[in-house]
C-alpha cells in the first residue's frame, strides 16, 4: 500500500469545452500547481498554468479536443521551467469529477471498463458533462499508463436520500424505465462542507445536523442529518431548486408546454431558455451578482427585483429544511456568492431572529479568509462561512479509494 506522504494526486475536471486541473501533494494538502484549459474545440484555445510564487504560464495554441488539452497539461506539469514534477511517475493517482453516476454509484470508485460503460449510460442525464468527463478519463488512461483513475461523482452525496425524498410524484414506471428521480448535484462541495462544519464545531460528523447553501452561478442547498444528506434542492438535473445565474430553478412544470405551444419552441429550445436564458440573466440582463449590485446602486428596478427573487428562493428552501431536520446545529454559506456576497447573506437571514438566527452585521460585512462565524454570540444557531474546496475533496477521496483498493 502507498504511504500517504508519497501521494501526489492530479485532479481533473473536464467540461464540454474546458479542463480544470490541480496537482496536490497529500502530505500537507499543498496545491503544487493548478490551471485551466479554455475553449477546447473552439477558436482561441488557451492554457493558463499557475504555480505558487511564479508568474502564470500561458499557452495560446489550438486544442481541437481534450486529448490535446491533457497533453498540454502534462507538458506544463513536467516542464523544466514551469513544471513541478520531473515525470509522470510522480503522479500516484488521478481523481476525476464526474457529474452523473445515475443509480449505479453510491460512492467513488476506481475506474474500469464497467465504470466507463455506466458513465456512458448516463450521457442522457448529463449530456454536457458526462461525455467530457469520460473523455478525460480515457485520455488520462493513455497519457498516464498504469496510474489509477478514480471517478468521484457529483451525485454521490445525494445517494443517501430516502425514497420519499428522491422520488417524484409521477407514474412509478417512469422511475423504473427512465431513472427519473432526484439525484442532487454539487455533492462534492456539500460533502466537503459537511465534514468541515463538523470539524469547525468540534463534533463528530455522525452527529451533525446542518443546512449548507452552495451559492454561485449554479446554486444548491442540502439538508444534512447525522452527517448524511436527507434532502437537496437540485433534482434529476441541476435545473431544479433555487433561482440561479442563468437557470430558472423550480417553476410550475406546466409553463414548459405552455411556452412551447405559444412560442412554437422545440424541446431543445425550451431547455435552452430554462437553463441558459433565465434566472438573474432573464430578469435583469446579467448573471453576475457584482453587476446586479452595481445596477441596483444605479437605480435599476429589475436588478433589485432579481436580487429579491434570488434571496426569497433561498429563504423558502432554508425554511423547509428546518422543518425536515427539526434540530439544526448550523447554517453554512459557501461558494462564490455564499462566501463573498454579504448582501445576499444578510437578506437571507433577515427577519429570522424569532427562530434563533441573528447575524452580526459588522462581522458579516467584513472580508476575511477561512472558516468563520458571522452570527452574534447569542444566536441560538451559528451561521458560518466555510470556503468550499471541491478539488481537495476529490483528491482526499481519490487517495482513500486507491489505498483501499491496494489493501
Amino acid at each position: 500500500m502507498m504511504e500517504e506522504f508519497e501521494m501526489k494526486i492530479l485532479v481533473l475536471n473536464c467540461g464540454s469545452s474546458s479542463l480544470k486541473y490541480q496537482l496536490i501533494d497529500m502530505e500537507n494538502e499543498q496545491v503544487l500547481t493548478k490551471g485551466l484549459c479554455e475553449r477546447i474545440g473552439i477558436d482561441g484555445s488557451v492554457l493558463t498554468h499557475k504555480v505558487p510564487g511564479k508568474d502564470n504560464y500561458v499557452v495560446e495554441t489550438p486544442m481541437p479536443d481534450h486529448s490535446v488539452a491533457v497533453q498540454l497539461v502534462l507538458d506544463a506539469l513536467t516542464s523544466a521551467e514551469h513544471g513541478v514534477i520531473k515525470s509522470v511517475d510522480e503522479i500516484n493517482a488521478i481523481g476525476h469529477r464526474v457529474l452523473h453516476g445515475g443509480t449505479k454509484f453510491t460512492k467513488s470508485i476506481v475506474v474500469n471498463e464497467d465504470v466507463k460503460a455506466a458513465i456512458r449510460e448516463c450521457f442522457d442525464l448529463g449530456p454536457l458533462h458526462n461525455p467530457a468527463n469520460l473523455m478525460g478519463i480515457e485520455v488520462a488512461e493513455k497519457l498516464f499508463p498504469g496510474v489509477p483513475n478514480v471517478g468521484v461523482f457529483d451525485t454521490e452525496f445525494g445517494m443517501t436520500l430516502a425514497p420519499e425524498a428522491y422520488l417524484y410524484p409521477l407514474p412509478y414506471s417512469l422511475y423504473e424505465e427512465l431513472r427519473i428521480r432526484r439525484y442532487g448535484f454539487h455533492g462534492t462541495s456539500h460533502k466537503y462542507i459537511a465534514k468541515a462544519t463538523a470539524a469547525f464545531l468540534g463534533k463528530p460528523l455522525s452527529e451533525l445536523n446542518s443546512i449548507t447553501m452552495h451559492l454561485g452561478n449554479g446554486s444548491s442547498m442540502s439538508a444534512v442529518q447525522n452527517g448524511k444528506c436527507i434532502d437537496t434542492s437540485m433534482g434529476l438535473t441541476p435545473l431544479e431548486g433555487l433561482m440561479m445565474g442563468t437557470r430558472c430553478g423550480s417553476i410550475d412544470p406546466a409553463i414548459v408546454p405552455f411556452m412551447m405551444e405559444k412560442k412554437g419552441m422545440t424541446p431543445q429550445e425550451a431547455d435552452t431558455v430554462l437553463n441558459k436564458k433565465s434566472g438573474l440573466l432573464g430578469i435583469c440582463g446579467t448573471s453576475d451578482m457584482r453587476d446586479v449590485h452595481a445596477n441596483i446602486e444605479k437605480g435599476d428596478e429589475k436588478a433589485a427585483l432579481a436580487f429579491k427573487m434570488l434571496t426569497r428562493s433561498i429563504k423558502k428552501v432554508l425554511g423547509s429544511y428546518f422543518f425536515l431536520l427539526g434540530k439544526v446545529d448550523s447554517i453554512v454559506f459557501t461558494a462564490g456568492i455564499g462566501e463573498n456576497d454579504e448582501f445576499v447573506r444578510e437578506a437571507v437571514c433577515e427577519g429570522l431572529e424569532p427562530f434563533g438566527i441573528k447575524i452580526d452585521k459588522k462581522e458579516n460585512h467584513t472580508r476575511k479568509p477561512g472558516a468563520r462565524v458571522i452570527s452574534t454570540p447569542d444566536s441560538r444557531i451559528p451561521v458560518l462561512i466555510i470556503p468550499t474546496n471541491e478539488e481537495l475533496e476529490i483528491a482526499t477521496t481519490t487517495m482513500r479509494i486507491v489505498e483501499e483498493s491496494q489493501k
